[in-house]
């Protein structure tokens, strides 16, 4: 974790932007890697606590999701109380008994349309996987095998939708690609338009 310890300090250091938490959001193509770089960010934030997306999706609401996390869990984060949210059982097709989600120094929010503009208002930071969309989805396929071959074909297609209506590329303080060995910080549109709050120059 030695490549993330100085990002973990700077997020640290960030204004809380809901209620006491720096929530910083972790965006990106299906299969660009989004879980796994989340979770060595968590590590060295102390562990952090992690809210993924898929958590809050469903089969039939892919991207319509957001009612659902401002009452469940943004709401109360902001106020400072303890969240509670019902994951979503992919397997079951039905939501699950609550988890407590309480409010910590730094959350991270993992998934497709993490940074979209309803949850914008509530980050302290919003972070980019870098990754071709054709060469993440096939990437994504690959983990998932063929039996979620169709659900793949219909998800493209929704994420292309979504990010051409509600693009969170444009609006990241950093970009975040993925090395051999650890991950490269990289000035996004975003912090180039000023002062970004994550990144500074040299790291750029």
């Amino acid at each position: 974790m030695n490549d993330l310890a100085d990002h973990a300090r700077r997020l640290r250091s960030l204004a809380p932007s809901c209620g006491p938490v720096r929530l910083i959001a972790v965006d990106g193509h299906a299969g660009s890697g989004k879980t796994t770089f989340a979770g060595r960010l968590a590590a060295a934030l102390d562990d952090a606590p992690v809210l993924h997306l898929d958590d809050l999706a469903t089969h039939d609401e892919l991207f319509a999701w957001t009612d659902r996390l401002r009452a469940q869990v943004l709401g109360p984060l902001s106020r400072g109380e303890t969240a509670h949210y019902a994951p979503y059982d992919w397997t079951s097709r039905c939501f699950g008994p609550p988890r407590a989600l309480a409010p910590a120094p730094v959350m991270l929010i993992e998934g497709v349309g993490a940074g979209r503009s309803a949850v914008r208002p509530f980050l302290a930071g919003l972070l980019w996987l870098e990754g071709d969309s054709d060469r993440s989805w096939e990437r994504g396929r690959r983990r998932d095998g063929p039996a979620l071959s169709e659900f793949w074909d219909g998800w493209t297609v929704a994420e292309l939708e979504h990010f051409a209506d509600d693009p969170s590329y444009l609006f990241a303080d950093a970009l975040i690609r993925q090395l051999p060995e650890g991950y490269a910080w990289l000035e996004a549109p975003h912090a180039t338009a000023g002062t970004s709050r994550i990144i500074t120059h040299s790291e750029g």
